[in-house]
């Protein structure tokens, strides 16, 4: 039986999205314990190298090509540069602001997706869909709360790695269709490479060889490996519709890492915050899932390009 013939498995494909979720909420821990121990710059460049060798490995398996001429489409040129600037953004900030306040962050980027869609591949977003991209905005405030927490410029990092993430996303979205989601992932990867080089430049320092260290370091490298062939996999077993919702858990097992490992306590506003951002997510994921439904009883000929929720990405 071919791959399109498969039978969907929504059961299947919506424990493989919360498995995902569960390990990559176990990478922001990782960044942050290994971060205590070696260098930021080194740890970016340790998940990087770890993490486009285990990936390589696993497009090979599958059958795709790593070495392949449509790696310098200027679309997939323009996704690896978003991906390294992405990847600096999320470290840095995993590595300095609370993993309750960068689990919160994090869930903030579908919205911006939204939002890019809207400006830049001119999708049609109705008033209910922008007044939940506002309230998601409210929420994040009322986590990082600027001016007010000496993590505030952390936090902006952090942001800044949501928003290249979410462009990322939206260039995907532009690239080649025939490209397999596994070779972009694994280009994605090698473009992070000189992040971790660049940052161990600007930062001035050099690398550290712990044994605690480079234990968190291959945990990293594993789990974000693993989840990712986890979400690739749940995409293909179910409909994006089924699975996709349930990229949200990731807040609550990194929430709930911070507070039951690092003994963090999240305050009132920080969990009010995070409560609308999710709130705020989800009801644009569901809404663009009824007007999807509603398009393909009354198509709308001026649309070619998928909504957000249905690219099966890699986070």
């Amino acid at each position: 039986m071919s791959a399109p013939d498969r039978p969907a498995d929504p059961l299947r494909g919506i424990g493989l999205m919360v498995l995902a979720m569960a390990l990559l909420s176990v990478t922001d821990l990782s960044i942050k314990q290994a971060a205590k121990l070696l260098p930021i710059g080194q740890v970016q460049l340790g998940l990087a190298l770890g993490g486009t060798l285990l990936v390589s490995l696993y497009v090979r398996a599958t059958g795709a090509r790593l070495m392949d001429r449509r790696a310098l489409h200027p679309m997939v040129i323009w996704r690896n540069i978003l991906e390294l600037l992405a990847s600096i953004g999320l470290v840095v900030g995993t590595a300095l602001v609370p993993l309750s306040v960068f689990a919160a962050i994090m869930q903030t980027a579908p919205l911006v997706v939204t939002v890019g869609a809207a400006f830049l591949l001119k999708e049609q977003v109705g008033l209910r869909r922008w007044m939940a991209v506002a309230a998601g905005i409210v929420g994040m405030l009322l986590v990082i709360r600027p001016g007010t927490s000496d993590i505030t410029w952390a936090a902006l990092i952090a942001v800044f790695g949501v928003v290249m993430l979410a462009l990322r996303d939206l260039v995907t979205r532009l690239s080649p269709a025939d490209i397999p989601a596994t070779a972009l992932s694994a280009w994605g990867f090698a473009a992070t490479i000189p992040g971790g080089l660049v940052m161990l430049a600007i930062t001035g320092d050099r690398p550290v060889f712990d044994a605690a260290g480079f234990a968190w370091l291959g945990v990293m490298i594993v789990v974000t490996s693993v989840g990712y062939v986890a979400i690739t996999t749940a995409m293909r077993v179910a409909p994006a519709a089924i699975v996709s919702p349930f990229r949200y858990a990731r807040l609550v097992f990194t929430m709930g890492l911070g507070i039951l490992v690092l003994g963090e306590r999240p305050d009132p506003l920080t969990l009010l915050g995070a409560a609308i951002i999710c709130a705020a997510g989800l009801y644009t994921f569901f809404r663009e899932r009824q007007l999807a439904r509603a398009n393909a009883f009354h198509p709308a000929p001026a649309r070619v390009n998928p909504s957000p929720t249905e690219q099966g990405d890699a986070p």
